[in-house]
């Protein structure tokens, strides 16, 4: 008989395109191969809001009947109206709860009472975290349970990347819809730059906005999966906000924090990255060497201009030696393990 580790709980998921599905859908399947039962319903993907209420709330139901005591009990957060029900419920069972953090509301929405947050956190036993800046804010908050963190979130896929000779001027992608409204900053960038090009990729939004624009590309929206090896480009850019000059608005700032899924999308497509030198993921890319940290992106054509071949295929071949623990859940697994060991 296959030992069991821990449970988790599955859901329904409105799409499979987003990164926020893409995210939670691959942390269900490094449980399974960790060892963790699902004790809920089977996965689905059904966009009908009404279809996904219901089918969660059993899900939520039959998992009530399926833990047992002392195994614990993993659930991604934020889980909406759940996650304390659960976190009682699995409490009166002897159930430890390990809780991966995807989302803090509190911090990137600012809608939510912080110390309502913090409050359902405390329920958890244990806590993954996105890096050591989330860990430490955590902390600050009050919060009791013990924390973990995660590095950067695992890109599981089998899809092969397309390969990215060096050649000017460098394309730069950047993934995610073009919004005045979230993240404007490209109709900041300077339509004349020579040293780069900004290949774009998801919703359209308001590309329109920006279709006269000759620096930059629209290249269409795909599945999480088909867009490993649809991604033309030599880097990955992570930047959010309606300027250029830094990092600012709510999601701007949210950098601070959190690990975009983003970045784990351009590493697992071999793509070194362009990121934000304040962003809470700037000493892991400095760390690992896997690309380029920028005060503002009025640097972009400078640093383009600048960077040889040579440092070019040095950040790729340390992408790719993390592109490999990313397809095979090595970070969340490690996490995993350090939170209860395998029995």
């Amino acid at each position: 008989m296959k030992t069991i580790n821990g449970y988790y709980l599955s859901k329904n998921y409105r799409a499979y395109t987003s990164a926020a599905s893409k995210a939670k859908i691959d942390c269900e399947d490094i449980l399974e191969m960790n060892g963790y039962k699902n004790a809920g319903l089977p996965r689905t993907i059904q966009a009908n809001e009404t279809y996904g209420f219901f089918r969660n709330l059993f899900s939520v139901l039959r998992a009530l009947f399926h833990l047992r005591r002392g195994l614990p009990l993993v659930l991604q957060y934020p889980l909406k109206k759940y996650y304390p029900f659960l976190c009682r419920f699995a409490a009166w069972r002897g159930c430890p709860v390990v809780t991966i953090i995807h989302d803090l509301r509190s911090l990137r929405r600012k809608k939510v009472i912080i110390d309502k947050e913090i409050r359902h956190l405390n329920r958890s036993t244990v806590l993954i975290a996105h890096n050591e800046k989330m860990k430490e804010w955590l902390q600050e908050q009050g919060c009791r349970s013990r924390v973990i963190v995660l590095g950067i979130f695992d890109y599981l896929s089998d899809a092969e990347p397309l390969p990215h000779p060096f050649s000017r001027p460098l394309e730069i992608v950047f993934a995610g819809a073009f919004s005045y409204k979230r993240s404007a900053f490209p109709a900041a960038i300077d339509p004349n730059a020579s040293a780069f090009l900004l290949n774009m990729y998801g919703r359209p939004g308001d590309i329109r906005e920006l279709a006269d624009r000759p620096v930059i590309r629209y290249k269409g929206v795909f599945d999480a999966d088909i867009l490993i090896s649809r991604i033309e480009g030599h880097f990955g850019l992570i930047w959010d906000g309606p300027d250029i000059a830094t990092c600012a608005g709510g999601h701007g700032e949210y950098l601070l924090y959190n690990n975009p899924h983003k970045t784990s999308l351009y590493l697992r497509c071999h793509l070194p990255v362009i990121i934000w030198s304040r962003a809470a993921l700037a000493p892991f890319v400095r760390e690992h060497r896997v690309g380029l940290l920028v005060d503002s992106l009025e640097e972009l054509e400078r640093a383009c201009a600048a960077i040889t071949e040579e440092e070019y295929l040095e950040m790729r071949q340390n992408t790719t030696a993390i592109a490999d623990k990313l397809k095979n859940g090595y970070y969340l697994s490690a996490a995993l393990a350090a939170a209860f060991p395998p029995r």
